[in-house]
C-alpha cells in the first residue's frame, strides 16, 4: 500500500463520535487495519501527520482565524497610535505657537511635551535638529555645552517610561549616536565635540534612567513588583554590564563610519572609560536594590516554574527529551554494533 492509499485510509475512516483522541486514533488505526510495526518511515510519518491533520483541522481554523484578527488588530492599534501621537503633537504645537505663552511657560511645555509624547520614533529628527541648532547658535567657535544638557533629556525621556532591558537601551542609544555621527560627518571641523559632547549627553540620560528605576523599585508597592521584574536575572545581568554595554555601542557605531570619525570616537571611548564609574556605582546601587526588595519575588518566581512544569505541556517537553535521549542511545548502540561486526569480519 503506497502512502497516498494510507493517508486516505486514514481519512476515510477517522471518527469523531468518539468522546476522547485515544478512542479515535485507536479505532481509527483498527479500521484502516494499519499496524505501525509493519510499516517504514515514510509511511509512519504518513499516517501520524495525517491523524494530526484530520484530529485538529477544526482548532487550525480556529487559530488561522484568530491569526488573521491578531493581525487586524495590530494594524489598528498602530493606526490609533500614529493618530494618538499626532492629536499630542497638534495640541501642544497650538500652546506653543498660537497661545503665545511667555519664556519659562514654554520652557515648561518643552518639558511636559517630552513627558507626553512617544519620543522612540522620533528620536533620530530630534537629536539631529538639537544638534544644528547648537551649531547655528555656537559662540566663539565652540559648540554651545548645552548641547550636552539636550542629549541627556532626550536619552532619560527615551527610557525612562519603557523597559530597562539591554536591547530596547541598545537601541535607543544606538540611534542618538548614529543621528550624531551623520551630522558630524557633514562638518568635520565640529565633527570631535558634536561625538563629546552627545556620548556625554548620552551617559548622563543614561545614569539618571537608572537611578530613577532605583527609586521606583525602592519605593514601589508590593503588588506592583511584577510590572517592573519580569525578567529578574536578566534585569542584575543587564545592570551590572552598563558600562559595556556603552563602550560596545561607540565601538559599533565607530566600525561603521569614515576613518576620521571611527578614530575619533575609538579615542573618545578611551577617554570615558574613567567617566564610566560613576553609571558602574548607579547600575551596581540598582542591581542591589532590586535583590535586597524583590529576592522573595524571586524565589516566588521559581515556585510558579516549578508549578509550570507539571504542566501537560512541560510534561510532554519532559517526555520528548527522554525520548530524544533513549533515540539517541539506540542509534548509539547499533552504530557499536556495526562497527563492532565489521571489526570482527576484517580479523577473521
Amino acid at each position: 500500500m503506497d502512502t497516498n492509499e494510507l493517508e486516505l485510509k486514514v481519512k476515510k475512516v477517522y471518527s469523531h463520535k468518539f468522546k476522547n483522541i485515544s478512542r479515535r486514533v485507536v479505532n481509527a488505526l483498527k479500521r484502516a487495519e494499519i499496524d505501525l510495526n509493519e510499516l517504514n518511515v515514510n509511511d509512519i510519518k504518513a499516517v501520524t501527520t495525517t491523524l494530526v491533520e484530520v484530529e485538529t483541522k477544526s482548532l487550525q481554523n480556529e487559530v488561522e482565524n484568530l491569526l488573521a484578527q491578531k493581525e487586524n488588530i495590530e494594524r489598528a492599534l498602530e493606526k490609533k497610535a500614529d493618530e494618538l501621537q499626532e492629536a499630542k503633537y497638534k495640541i501642544f504645537h497650538v500652546l506653543e505657537e498660537d497661545v503665545k505663552p511667555n519664556e519659562d511657560v514654554q520652557i515648561a511645555l518643552h518639558h511636559i511635551k517630552l513627558q507626553s509624547i512617544d519620543l522612540y520614533d522620533m528620536l533620530s529628527e530630534m537629536v539631529e535638529s538639537a544638534i544644528v541648532t547648537s551649531l547655528e547658535k555656537e559662540q566663539d567657535g565652540d559648540i554651545d555645552e548645552s548641547l550636552k544638557e539636550v542629549i541627556k533629556e532626550i536619552t532619560f525621556e527615551a527610557i525612562k517610561e519603557g523597559s530597562l532591558n539591554t536591547i530596547r537601551v541598545r537601541k535607543i542609544l544606538s540611534t542618538i549616536l548614529a543621528s550624531a555621527i551623520e551630522i558630524a560627518e557633514a562638518t568635520p571641523t565640529k565633527a570631535n565635540a558634536i561625538l563629546r559632547l552627545t556620548l556625554k549627553g548620552m551617559r548622563a540620560g543614561l545614569m539618571k534612567s537608572i537611578d530613577r528605576f532605583k527609586q521606583r523599585v525602592a519605593y514601589m508597592p508590593i503588588e506592583a513588583k511584577h510590572i517592573l521584574i519580569e525578567d529578574y536575572d536578566t534585569i542584575i545581568e543587564d545592570l551590572n554590564q552598563t558600562d559595556t554595554l556603552f563602550s560596545q555601542i561607540i565601538l559599533t557605531q565607530a566600525s561603521e563610519s569614515s576613518q576620521l570619525l571611527r578614530k575619533m570616537l575609538i579615542e573618545i571611548n578611551k577617554e570615558m572609560r574613567y567617566d564610566l564609574e560613576e553609571l558602574v556605582n548607579i547600575s551596581k546601587e540598582t542591581a542591589d536594590v532590586i535583590r535586597s526588595r524583590f529576592s522573595n519575588f524571586a524565589k516566588g518566581a521559581v515556585k510558579k516554574a516549578d508549578v509550570a512544569m507539571k504542566s501537560p505541556k512541560a510534561k510532554e517537553a519532559k517526555r520528548i527529551g527522554v525520548q530524544a535521549m533513549e533515540a539517541a542511545r539506540i542509534v548509539l548502540g547499533s552504530a557499536m554494533k556495526s562497527a563492532k561486526g565489521a571489526m570482527e569480519k576484517r580479523e577473521k
